[in-house]
Parts: C-alpha cells; structure tokens; sequence
C-alpha cells in the first residue's frame, strides 16, 4: 500500500499527460500495423520493427524486443494481433528491469554519505540547470539541506540561471567570477557543503563537447578535488539528455559516457514530444539507470522514474 501512496494521482496525472503524445502516435502506428489481420505474423513484425525504430527506440533495442517476441510467438504457435500490445508491454517492462531503472521510489539519498555529493553532467539546452534547480527543490521538500555549485563558469548565463534557481528553491550556491576553474569552484561548494553540514551538494558542469579529451580532463579534475574532501565523491555522476531530440541524445550519451563514468540518467523535456521511447533505448543500450524523468516546467514536474508506471502510462493502463 505504501508504494502506491508514494506514487500519487497528481503525479500519475502528470506522467500520463507528459508522455500523451507519444501514447497517441505509437498507438496509432500499431492499430494502423495490425488492422484487418488476426495473428501476428512475419509483416507484422516487420511493421512493429519499423515503428518502434521510428519511436526512437533505437535499432539494438528494438532487434532485442523483436527477438524477444519472436521467441515467444515461436513458443505459442499462435498469438492474435490483440496479445501484441500485452506482450510488447511485458518486453519493455522487463528490459527496464534488466537495466534498474529504477531501483529507487522517492527523491532520496544514502544515510551514510556526509554529505552526498552529485555532480551533473551534460551538454547546454538538455535542461541541466533546470534539473539541478528541480533536485534541490525535491531534496529540501524532505527536510534535507542542500548546496550548489556553480562549476559551469564558461558561460556567465549558467551561474545565473543557477543563481536564480538557489534563491527561488532558498538554497546557498557557491560560485567564483566568470572563467575560474571549474575544479576551484567545486572544491569550494563540496567544502562550504560539508562545514555546513549539508546533506546534498549537487555541482552544475560545462556542456561543451568541443573536445572529448578536454571534457574528460576537466570532469576528471572536478572529480579528483571533491574526492579530496568527502571520500568518494562524487557519489554519483547525472548524465541530463534532452529526450525530445531523440537520437541527438543517444549521441550525447556516448560522449558523456566515454569521458566520465555516467552512474544515473535524467531525461527531460518528455512533455510534448513524441519521442518518449528514446528512455526506453537508452536504458537499455548503456545500461544506466534511468533515475529521473522531465513533465514540464513546473518545479514539481521532475519525478523519480518508475518503470511500471512508466509503462503503464505508456500503454494507457
């Protein structure tokens, strides 16, 4: 019972409402795929491929669903057009269980990390900061005392839009003037953090994929002084992908994932696209846990990603 209080109408509501139009366009794909046919045959398989490709879903992924439901249509002999839906929700349902997405039912942190350092990651425009802004306002919603760091000090908008997000949230940031070192700054929030005796301290980083070896060198670095003053921090690394642009955030994956260990994901900007089945392919093809997913703008509108839901919604049950 407990679980599903967590899980409230509102934020059903919300989860229902963000992923509509991808409801709406997959649906209509497949009806349009099994209309007038009585079993799942090869056409219609290659038809679902094709749709769920079209989805953003991803190749690898969906080969990997195909497969699966060829397996068991082999297995039954027979399965009707009407069985699909319910097996393809079962594919997607354990493929996200396969990848631990998510293991986790409300915003909250280990008990033993004092404090629990976040560094977030991610290129400009996916809604990094919004995130960050969202995060604090979730963690200090349970009573926990949060800091941020403004490490993004490329683009003097970054600590300002960071700035803003810490007064409308009523958190601290630390932040130095318009290009210091980034490490510097970090180094700074995760001090200021834990001789406060914060709970949170989620650093803010530069989204430039200019140069690889220089992303990874500066991550690196960010990573190495925080680990200097609370051990093991950063104690987990979130990747921010703009999941409207589809396979743009596959692309984004890659290099974040080949210049910093990617521990967590967030997916944002859900809301309006007809892309949502790019959470799907990503989770599965990296193999990180999806731990949060984007609605809308309000400050409410970041929730912990629960795959039942989130599937649920997807096939409007």
């Amino acid at each position: 019972m407990g679980f599903f209080n967590r899980f409230t109408k509102s934020k059903k509501d919300t989860l229902d409402k963000g992923l509509e139009k991808t409801k709406e366009t997959f649906f209509s794909k497949i009806t349009r795929a099994v209309a007038g046919k009585s079993k799942v045959d090869d056409n219609v398989l290659d038809e679902l491929e094709e749709i769920l490709v079209t989805s953003d879903v991803g190749v690898d992924t969906t080969l990997r669903i195909i497969e699966r439901i060829e397996a068991r249509v082999s297995r039954d002999k027979y399965v009707s057009t009407d069985e699909l839906t319910a097996i393809l929700r079962d594919e997607i349902a354990q493929l996200l269980t396969e990848n631990h997405s998510s293991d986790i039912s409300d915003f909250s942190i280990p008990e033993s990390d004092a404090p629990h350092v976040i560094m977030v990651v991610g290129v400009n425009g996916v809604g990094k900061t919004t995130t960050i802004g969202k995060l604090a306002y979730q963690f200090k919603q349970k009573g926990l005392s949060v800091y941020l760091g403004a490490a993004d000090t490329f683009r003097a908008a970054a600590v300002e839009q960071l700035d803003i997000w810490g007064q409308r949230v009523g958190v601290p940031v630390v932040k130095q003037k318009m290009g210091a070192d980034p490490a510097s700054v970090a180094f700074d929030a995760v001090s200021s953090g834990k001789a406060h005796g914060a709970d949170v301290v989620i650093i803010d980083t530069a989204g430039r994929l200019h140069n690889k070896v220089n992303l990874m060198n500066e991550l690196t670095k960010i990573k190495n002084v925080m680990g200097k003053i609370v051990p093991g921090a950063p104690h987990e690394v979130l990747l921010v992908l703009d999941g409207s642009t589809g396979q743009n955030a596959f692309e984004q994956a890659k290099h974040f994932t080949a210049a910093t260990e990617v521990s967590a994901l967030a997916i944002t900007k859900l809301d309006g696209t007809a892309k949502g089945g790019v959470v799907i392919g990503i989770s599965d093809q990296f193999k990180i846990p999806v731990k949060y997913i984007g609605l809308g703008e309000g400050i409410e509108d970041l929730q912990v990603f629960q795959r039942r839901e989130f599937v649920d919604s997807l096939f409007g049950n």
